[in-house]
């Protein structure tokens, strides 16, 4: 364990520059971040080196007026007389991680799977960082598939905005791999399609592309649901876990909105299943807001917006209701941006019995994402980064999806629902096929807020 991390680190810290992973070979065991207090001479000794090899690891030291600094990246190299490991040559490091050892078997349900990986992983820009934090999240989650018993091979090359993919492509790694991961810029998709479709190899696209060559190649794998398939997802669902109560839909008078697509959708779906529904304002006089909610049915409420400000008006309407009319039973379907600001209507979340549709969600209180923290602070001595979706979480839930499922089914592999019977920490997959093309995702989640104060996730 402990060997296969130091090579996951060296790669997935990515301290080092742009021009050495795309051209130079990486020959260091790890990179190591400064604490504070921390000499040459200690950490030397704690990696089993002598000062003068960990001097001629980093030259810097050899300055006049060098000092050892807290946060400073510097190389740990291999002790003199251990073997090196090998890694790729050309771009960012080789990773392999086997449980049973390399087989040359062609069909990979009885041999390691070899994955690819076609990211902006640096430190540059928004972009590098939150994709290396995504990588760091599939090296994990090819580690616990090797404590499982399935073995991965894994290549990762450095593809910023302005790179040319086709180079990448004409590393002759890349064309042994059974998946790719990449990329992030819609530009790189239709050349790594091709690429793909060439090699017979499957391609998880991992973030939101505007490009529509999943709909003609049959090798693509796309995790993103434009807008319009969201919201007859999100509406769908609704009337499934909703059909019996009283929808109340809200105006908000936000004339920025952009939910006007969802509550029209919503509108014609409950008007075709009959469902009677009211509609008020947030501006409506106390009677009048009173009047469109049901005495013996459950009320769902829905706003035309998803901004805070709204939110904190409704529920302070919705307070003031329930206060003059005991037994009014209130639950209420909200719109994912409302996961970015929970914490300060929380206790409003739970009171109203809030849903929130998303296609991700990591439950802070579940026990899976705390120890998947912990596990991630542990191996890269920091904290993920405080985004509403945590990449390292999504690199995670989606390599361990995808490989396990390529181990299981091979080439046969499509992703379907129940294929891989994986429980997902943050982000649930499951794709269906797109006419004669690739496949896309079809998974979303409601967060529930429930009276009792817990949080829960509902898959579909």
């Amino acid at each position: 364990m402990k060997q296969i991390w130091s090579h996951f680190l060296l790669v997935a810290l990515l301290a080092f520059s742009a021009e050495t992973a795309m051209g130079q070979a990486q020959t260091f065991k790890d990179l190591h971040e400064v604490k504070r207090k921390e000499t040459i001479f200690g950490i030397a000794r704690d990696n089993g080196l002598t000062v003068q090899e960990l001097i001629d690891a980093n030259p810097e030291m050899n300055q006049p007026g060098y000092e050892l600094k807290k946060g400073d990246i510097i190389k740990i190299p291999f002790p003199k007389g251990k073997p090196v490991p090998k890694i790729n040559e050309n771009y960012a490091p080789s990773v392999s991680s086997s449980a049973t050892g390399k087989s040359s078997a062609t069909d990979m349900r009885h041999r390691e799977i070899r994955v690819g990986v076609v990211l902006p992983l640096h430190t540059v820009n928004g972009d590098g960082k939150r994709m290396v934090e995504y990588y760091r999240g599939v090296l994990m989650a090819c580690d616990s598939l090797r404590a499982n018993g399935i073995s991965t091979d894994v290549c990762a090359w450095n593809v910023p905005e302005d790179a040319d993919i086709r180079q990448v492509l004409n590393d002759p790694q890349a064309a042994t791999r059974d998946l790719i991961i990449g990329p992030l810029y819609t530009k790189h998709v239709k050349p790594l399609g091709d690429f793909a479709k060439t090699h017979d190899i499957k391609v998880l696209i991992p973030f939101s592309i505007s490009s529509t060559e999943v709909y003609d190649n049959g090798n693509l794998f796309q995790v993103y649901q434009n807008g319009h398939v969201l919201n007859d997802a999100f509406v769908h669902r609704f009337y499934q876990r909703f059909k019996d109560c009283h929808p109340v839909i809200i105006d908000c008078n936000d004339t920025t909105s952009t939910k006007s697509g969802f509550t029209s959708a919503l509108r014609r779906k409950l008007e075709q299943e009959g469902v009677v529904y009211s509609i008020t304002n947030l501006k409506s006089s106390e009677s009048m807001f009173k009047k469109c909610f049901s005495t013996t049915q459950r009320n769902v409420v829905i706003l035309n917006t998803s901004r805070s400000n709204e939110l904190s008006v409704a529920f302070a309407k919705l307070n003031g209701l329930v206060m003059t009319t005991p037994g009014l039973r209130i639950s209420m379907f909200g719109y994912p941006e409302w996961l970015q600001y929970h914490r300060s209507h929380l206790d409003n979340f739970f009171k109203f019995d809030v849903y929130v549709p998303s296609t991700y969600f990591a439950n802070p209180l579940a026990p899976r994402t705390t120890r998947m923290q912990q596990r991630y602070r542990w191996n890269f001595h920091q904290d993920m980064q405080n985004y509403p979706q945590r990449f390292a979480m999504t690199g995670f839930d989606q390599a361990y999806f995808m490989v396990k499922g390529l181990h299981l089914y091979g080439k046969r592999f499509t992703g379907a629902s129940g294929m891989v019977g994986y429980l997902p920490v943050q982000t649930p997959l499951h794709f269906e096929r797109i006419g004669n093309g690739g496949m896309q995702n079809r998974a979303i989640l409601f967060v529930h807020y429930t009276k009792e104060q817990r949080i829960e996730t509902i898959n579909f």
